[in-house]
């Protein structure tokens, strides 16, 4: 589908094209599981295609939460690599983060959001949302990924560059950028529907021909996965769960660096690390789901309509992954909890 019918696009391209025109650096804020990471991956490495100079950061899931909080926004202002940004960009995250948003502004700060989450009813006050799902935008594909949102900026950023002109010669092609798009929306869980899968295909193609980033190909190879006869059940079971276990257990920041990785050297040390940190996730994942089902009968009783379990020795990373295991299990909404901070309790839910 074309990306014209996308609300908040022509806002949100002009001013990205005015900050590479303007030499002004641009921030990407992501999500930390791999529809975020891929999608931080592909605007980073997109935007660098078409001249911009813009860098990444990550929130910590045990420190920031989720999306672009004050505190993430605070943190983005002296930002190590490329210090005071003048534009930041969400992906995968961005269309709940009205406080965020709000603090961004009071500093001076302008924020476009692209994201494809539900909406609540206040949606935050950015210089423009870029989200199919968001009220009034007639784009007829509403399951489009994080990344696949993003790729959809890029096309529309190229389009217009070129109409002003501004490549010396034919405008960079973005096909390079497909196997980031493919992974992110399998590993994401969208629907396949017509325009996810001619998403995919063209990534699945890119990787049987061995036309993928270092890094994707290191995670092929740790995974034990024949990248010739890569398949979407390789990104789903595979590729997908080793980004995200750095989410869940350290810092996203080691599966982006592994997608970005310009060399097969360092990639394949990066996707060690993540090979590693999959293994801990899912003895991490085991124990915690032998321990919820030791507190359960066999059986639940009549009229137990949902299941809510706690441990204080819970990992908070895995809490979502052992709510889908009891979920599948007993067919009920299953919420799980963990400790966290300051003595809160944070959980995640299943149904």
């Amino acid at each position: 589908l074309p990306p014209d019918a996308l609300l908040g696009l022509p806002a949100a391209v002009a001013r990205i094209s005015t900050a590479i025109d303007d030499h002004e650096p641009i921030l990407i804020v992501g999500d930390y599981d791999c529809d975020g990471a891929t999608a931080i991956a592909l605007a980073v490495e997109g935007l660098r295609m078409l001249g911009a100079t813009v860098d990444y950061l990550v929130p910590n899931r045990f420190e920031n939460g989720y999306g672009l909080t004050p505190e993430v926004v605070d943190a983005a202002l002296v930002h190590p690599r490329l210090g005071r940004p003048a534009l930041l960009v969400t992906v995968d995250n961005g269309i709940a983060s009205v406080a965020g948003v709000e603090h961004a502004n009071s500093l001076g700060l302008p924020v476009i959001v692209t994201d494809h989450h539900l909406p609540a009813e206040t949606l935050p006050a950015a210089l423009a949302i870029v989200n199919p799902n968001q009220p009034g935008c007639p784009f007829p594909d509403k399951n489009l990924a994080g990344v696949g949102v993003m790729l959809y900026v890029l096309i529309a950023l190229r389009s217009h560059r070129r109409q002003l002109g501004r490549f010396d010669g034919p405008p960079p092609s973005l096909s390079p950028l497909m196997d980031l798009a493919a992974l992110g929306t399998v590993a994401d869980v969208v629907p396949l529907d017509h325009n996810n899968r001619i998403l995919v295909s063209q990534g699945l193609k890119r990787m049987r021909a061995g036309k993928m980033r270092p890094g994707i190909r290191a995670l092929f190879d740790a995974a034990r996965r024949d990248w010739r006869k890569a398949q979407p059940f390789d990104m789903g079971f595979a590729l997908g769960p080793r980004i995200n276990a750095a989410g869940r257990l350290d810092d996203m920041s080691v599966g982006i660096a592994c997608l970005l990785a310009d060399d097969d050297a360092a990639a394949q040390t990066l996707a060690a690390q993540l090979n590693d940190l999959n293994i801990e996730r899912r003895e991490i994942e085991q124990s915690m789901l032998n321990d919820a089902l030791a507190g359960f009968p066999e059986t639940l009783p009549f009229g137990q309509t949902t299941l809510t379990v706690y441990r204080d020795d819970f990992h908070q990373g895995v809490v979502g992954i052992v709510a889908g295991r009891l979920k599948d299990r007993f067919h009920r909404p299953t919420i799980v909890f963990a400790p966290a901070d300051n003595g809160e309790v944070r959980g995640s839910g299943r149904s």
